[in-house]
């Protein structure tokens, strides 16, 4: 059987109240055993190599009981996840013209995108690359369902080319750090992703001004939730981490930065 537009509804908000439900009662099991309650958090790229992990060393100090689990994906996967309940927050580069009819979003900070290599790449030594020498290489691409992907198409389109002639698409910084190492390939990202790797020099920023306006990186919520105790605290870390963030912390193109320390706690 296939259910009418009015059976898709009822089932939304059936989940919907199923996951609040399940919520509930695990929030009363942490009460009752003196945890600190749970968050399920879906990251975005541009969120989950540098700005998650300093809240969660943050988070670690403040809220040491608080358990975290966090889920990677993209708008298209973590949206409807959080429309339904199974995601607490979703932090990550804003969307700029969906998902907004029962989500609240909130900006954190603005991000630059920018190109990266390995260390050592043959267009690190290179004042303005052109697109027909950035062309010559493979390059590591957003998904195409992704607002950034979308810009990146565009741009290539305005300067005069197509896509690149082979690509990976993926939103894994970790397989894209792997690439980016081991070989000559290319990828834009937002800025604050690669800043500890560039500041120990495993890559390097390329000197291509990348025309992506910059975007704003924020948290996504579902407007009608009510956030428990543990959401609302993971919710009042992510601002006053955003709050540290300074353009500063930027590397500059070819070069490399030093990077912030991260809060420790003590043994």
């Amino acid at each position: 059987m296939v259910p009418t537009v009015f059976g898709q509804a009822l089932i939304r908000h059936g989940k919907l109240n199923l996951a609040q439900i399940s919520h509930a009662a695990q929030e009363l099991d942490d009460l009752k055993e003196g945890n600190g309650g749970r968050v399920v958090v879906g990251t975005l790229l541009a969120a989950s190599a540098d700005f998650l992990p300093r809240v969660l060393h943050r988070l670690v100090v403040e809220k040491p009981s608080l358990v975290v689990k966090l889920v990677e994906g993209t708008n298209e996967v973590l949206m409807p996840a959080l429309r339904s309940g199974d995601v607490d927050l979703v932090v990550g580069r804003l969307p700029m013209h969906r998902h907004r009819a029962e989500i609240e979003q909130e900006r954190l900070f603005d991000e630059k995108v920018i190109c990266v290599s390995r260390a050592g790449h043959p267009l690190t030594g290179i004042e303005a690359p052109d697109l027909t020498v950035l062309m010559r290489f493979s390059w590591i691409l957003p998904p195409a369902e992704t607002t950034l992907r979308r810009q990146l198409d565009q741009v290539f389109v305005d300067l005069g080319g197509g896509a690149p002639a082979y690509t990976v698409e993926s939103v894994s910084y970790l397989a894209n750090r792997g690439l980016l190492v081991g070989s000559d390939m290319l990828a834009v990202m937002p800025a604050h992703v690669p800043r500890h790797d560039i500041g120990t020099g495993a890559l390097a920023r390329v000197n291509w001004q990348v025309s992506i306006p910059i975007g704003p990186v924020g948290v996504s919520m579902r407007r009608s939730a009510s956030l428990s105790p543990s959401v609302a605290g993971f919710l009042a870390a992510l601002r006053r981490e955003a709050a540290e963030i300074s353009t500063r912390d930027l590397p500059a193109p070819g070069g490399s930065v030093t990077p912030a320390p991260m809060t420790q706690s003590m043994p």
